[in-house]
């Protein structure tokens, strides 16, 4: 049995190295598609003619048919070489960001977001599936600290140059641009990642519903979904409104804002690397437990808040997400301790999918939990708070059962 302390004798090949690095890429492709949205809203919004709620329905559509494309995917996931399943539904992400850059409407929009969440949204649970199958687990907690450091990039580079392509020419540029990457990115791929198929030896000769159901009816699978649904619960919670807040109660003006984000991005950038390192070293569930403690505090400090100067709500802003990085960095490494070999696709399926469902349902919860008053602060917003610290403590009792009760103890 291997000490926690021994996992960073375990080094990396140079292919695995490359594959980090492609991981990490399809990670960040994903991430700025979805986040450039609600920064081009304002520009977005006039450009189509479309209100408030039509722009809403833009948003949730991609979450919504992410969340369905995992279901829809899972009995399915486990019977392809990874490779070629990635390939599939990265070229449908490509497709589906383009056809973003090309829309002249609202209902061509909308179409096209569906189109890139099913799509798109099932792109991560493959990413996880592949770190799962090539990365030893005392090498995990790095991986995934590697990839999650997408992250950040997308925050400190896509957002801002997605951002500034539409100030400099339109809003479309940035998604064409995004795509035409992804391209050759997604070429790069085809040439260089290797077939992944061990599980295919180990597959058992069932339909695909029948694959599904026997996932689901899994019982520490289940325990590992209700332990994510409250995670994407509490994690989605405070995010919808965190811009007018900081704006409208922290009294920080929009030409500021950029500069929390980049602070902040470059920040979780090494908190990143340094979570999965220390996930590795120290034990996934103990980090995961450290990085929840800090987070519950952080939060309760957040939420109260008033009037405060930037240096302040910068610095506060890069301890909360150093609290954030530090439980879901363990947590996804500790997550792939869960699955056999042969349902690892399907279980990350099903895992990606109850992430964006309950991310969607936390962003429907929140909004009637907060209220936007006429002034445009934002009220109840600790409410919103304490919400995410009740879903924290109890995914953090549902971490301890399931590390307890299901994953060998040289693992945790």
């Amino acid at each position: 049995m291997k000490a926690p302390g021994d996992a960073l004798k375990v080094q990396f090949t140079g292919y695995q190295k490359l594959v980090v690095g492609m991981l990490a890429f399809l990670q960040f492709a994903v991430i700025v598609d979805f986040m450039l949205m609600s920064p081009l809203g304002a520009v977005i919004m006039p450009a189509l003619t479309i209100d408030a709620a039509q722009f809403g329905s833009v948003v949730s559509g991609y979450a919504f048919a992410a969340g369905i494309s995992g279901f829809l995917t899972a009995g399915f996931a486990d019977r392809f070489d990874r490779k070629k399943l990635l390939l599939f539904f990265y070229s449908g992400f490509v497709l589906g960001t383009l056809w973003c850059g090309l829309a002249q409407s609202f209902e061509s929009l909308l179409i096209a977001r569906i189109v890139t969440g099913l799509f798109g949204g099932v792109i991560g649970s493959v990413v996880l599936a592949i770190a799962t199958d090539l990365f030893a687990p005392q090498l995990r907690g790095r991986v995934m600290g590697l990839i999650q450091a997408s992250f950040a990039g997308a925050q400190v580079l896509g957002i801002p140059i997605g951002i500034w392509l539409s100030n400099r020419w339109n809003w479309h540029v940035p998604f064409i641009a995004l795509s035409v990457i992804a391209v050759i990115v997604g070429v790069f791929i085809a040439w260089r990642l290797r077939p992944v198929t061990d599980h295919l030896a180990a597959r058992q000769d069932h339909s695909a519903f029948r694959h599904l159901f026997d996932t689901l009816r899994e019982p520490r699978y289940l325990m590992a979904f209700v332990t994510v649904m409250f995670l994407a619960t509490g994690g989605f919670m405070l995010m919808p409104f965190s811009s007018a807040f900081t704006v409208h109660n922290l009294g920080i003006d929009l030409a500021h804002l950029p500069t929390i984000y980049l602070v902040t991005g470059v920040a979780t950038i090494f908190v990143g690397v340094l979570a999965g390192r220390a996930s590795d070293r120290f034990g996934k569930v103990r980090v995961f437990f450290s990085g929840t403690a800090l987070t519950i505090v952080m939060v309760l400090v957040y939420t109260h808040l008033g009037p405060t100067p930037l240096v302040w709500v910068t610095l506060i802003n890069v301890v909360l997400f150093i609290g954030i990085f530090s439980r879901m960095i363990p947590f996804q490494a500790f997550m792939t301790q869960i699955p056999s070999l042969q349902q690892r696709g399907s279980f990350n399926a099903i895992n990606a999918s109850i992430q964006q469902l309950s991310g969607g349902l936390a962003s429907l919860v929140a909004g009637h939990i907060v209220l936007v008053a006429a002034d445009g602060k934002i009220e109840h917003y600790d409410v919103a708070g304490y919400v995410v610290v009740a879903t924290s403590l109890l995914t953090a009792f549902l971490v301890w059962r399931l590390a307890r009760s299901h994953v060998p103890a040289q693992c945790a």
